[in-house]
């Protein structure tokens, strides 16, 4: 995924506000299994909510690394939760227009 925009940003920070954290980053740490459902998430929904329980002083760290696994745009990273954003590779499926 390439950077966003400003607006972009904004209009998927609003898109994301009322949605619950999908996936939880726990004691386990950043796993290749943790990668896999990250990954799920993102092709299910496009737009995705992580929350970390544990490793919360490396969140800065672990939220580049997530980003740069899965190929999506970390949009925003509010307390202990990051959002994520991948456009959906088939053009019928997607659900968000950015």
């Amino acid at each position: 995924m390439t950077k966003i925009t400003s607006a972009q940003r904004k209009t998927l920070k609003g898109l994301a506000h009322h949605i619950d954290p999908v996936v939880q980053l726990g004691k386990n740490g950043l796993t290749s299994e943790l990668i896999e459902t990250i990954n799920k998430s993102l092709d299910d929904h496009e737009l995705i909510k992580l929350k970390f329980i544990d490793f919360k002083d490396e969140k800065k760290e672990l939220a580049a690394e997530i980003e740069k696994k899965t190929k999506s745009v970390n949009v925003s990273n509010i307390g202990n939760i990051s959002i994520y954003y991948r456009q959906q590779k088939n053009p019928e499926k997607r659900k968000i227009k950015v």
